[in-house]
């Protein structure tokens, strides 16, 4: 088994990964909010989940990865409100639409994907063990958690507590006892979503919600819980100390990954400054596997600079890519061990697609066991999964008929020798879009 390490973000370091059961390996990662489509910076963060999960697989026999669903929350609310549409219909829509785009980014569902609103009795049971440990207090209505009770919040942050002020999505109210107490449940109005509760109707914070459901699923102490940078405070931090409040026996999350955020041409992503893209803007632009190679070519702990430039790059290194599958057979391989290597050293996705062009070059040059390890090595990363044909002529549509109609009227005029309207069906095809390459075999066609 080949050496597998991490960065825990608790621990500010890059370690060796040692199992809490080597037998099964458990993942928990912050799934979305549903209330509009997922953007690149979301995807950022499921990608990198995504080839923890593939590398983990190839290392351990079992792995079960739980990523959640948010559905309840004031954003939705909100949101729903403004279309004059049911919650319920903005949540599945949504859901649908989010579950549409990673199937499109080649994104591996996961294995248990549990919604807040299922898991209300479980988020309870939580608010009231921590309220009798005395962790948890009532307030004007509201649980709130007290961070004065976790000796060691603000661990995993590495914020001084007596810094500490409220999540962004709560405001500091009067009640509180610490500025840095943060809401297990809130009274809810008649407009909005509410559940019966030993405190009156309300609904749940957002923190509580994923104490509750990695706990269902993945007990009291798993291997890894992952996210945004931007969810290591206040999010995880309250995660983590509710949890362990609750559960003082275990430890919660072992390692923690969080992945850096992400710029576009060299700015905060912004709806304002006009530089927001949704993956389903981005993939009416260029192939799907073009946007997560350019995702991938940065390592997950870096701040990534997402350019047009840097799309159509990523796209001609997937044709180079291709055209080595395409040279001739494509044999059945193991993973490349440079391949294995750099991802089991804390993801490195760099160094991995460095391995890549190395067989590519080896395939071009005709060497197809390094074709089939190409192909294998890619598989990692969740790229190449498209036949090489498929991928240089787009998808299929009625401009394909066209397309053949042309290049059989072009082969019919060099029979005759009429070079002539052979040359301008060929420059037709061009103005296409379309390159023609003859062979013994007859006429192959792709797109620029």
């Amino acid at each position: 088994m080949s050496h597998f390490s991490l960065h825990d973000s608790q621990r500010r370091a890059t370690v060796p990964f040692v199992p809490l059961d080597p037998e099964h390996i458990k993942i928990y990662y912050c799934g979305p909010t549903v209330y509009d489509l997922a953007h690149i910076g979301n995807l950022r963060a499921m990608l990198t989940a995504d080839v923890l999960v593939r590398t983990l697989r190839h290392l351990y026999p079992r792995v079960t990865f739980v990523r959640n669903i948010t559905d309840v929350d004031d954003k939705i609310t909100a949101r729903a409100r403004d279309n004059n549409e049911d919650i319920a219909t903005l949540t599945e829509r949504t859901t649908h639409e989010f579950h549409a785009d990673l199937a499109a980014m080649n994104v591996i569902p996961p294995d248990i994907e549990p919604r807040a609103t299922h898991n209300i009795d479980e988020m309870q049971n939580l608010i009231a063990r921590l309220v009798a440990q005395g962790h948890a207090y009532e307030a004007d209505g509201h649980v709130l958690f007290s961070v004065e009770s976790f000796p060691s919040y603000g661990a995993l942050s590495g914020r001084n507590p007596e810094e500490l002020v409220a999540g962004a999505r709560v405001e500091v109210a009067t009640y509180k006892k610490h500025p840095g107490d943060f809401v297990l449940w809130k009274p809810s109005s008649e407009d909005q979503p509410g559940w019966d509760s030993p405190w009156g109707r309300g609904r749940p914070g957002w923190h509580i919600e994923c104490s509750a459901m990695s706990h269902r699923y993945l007990g009291e102490s798993f291997d890894i819980h992952g996210g945004g940078s931007d969810l290591m405070f206040p999010h995880h931090e309250n995660e983590r100390a509710q949890s362990m409040c609750c559960f003082p026996g275990g430890k919660f999350a072992n390692y923690w990954v969080h992945n850096a955020m992400l710029l576009v041409e060299g700015e905060k992503m912004s709806k304002s400054l006009g530089n927001f893209f949704t993956i389903r803007d981005v993939l009416k632009q260029a192939p799907a596997e073009a946007l997560r190679l350019l995702l991938l070519s940065a390592h997950y702990r870096s701040t990534l600079n997402y350019t047009q430039a840097g799309l159509l790059e990523a796209r001609k290194t997937l044709d180079r890519f291709y055209r080595a599958l395409a040279a001739g057979p494509v044999p059945r391989t193991e993973a490349p061990e440079g391949v294995l290597k750099a991802l089991s050293d804390d993801l490195n996705t760099p160094a991995a697609i460095a391995e890549l062009h190395t067989l590519a070059s080896k395939a071009l040059a005709g060497d197809r066991t390094a074709a089939g390890a190409l192909k294998a090595g890619a598989d990692m990363l969740g790229l190449l999964s498209e036949d090489p044909e498929k991928w240089f002529r787009g998808e299929s549509s009625d401009e394909d008929t066209e397309i053949q109609a042309l290049i059989t009227l072009r082969l019919e005029a060099k029979k005759q020798r009429d070079f002539a309207k052979a040359d301008a069906l060929r420059e037709q095809l061009q103005g296409m879009g379309i390159i023609l390459e003859d062979t013994r075999d007859g006429t192959e066609w792709r797109r620029a």
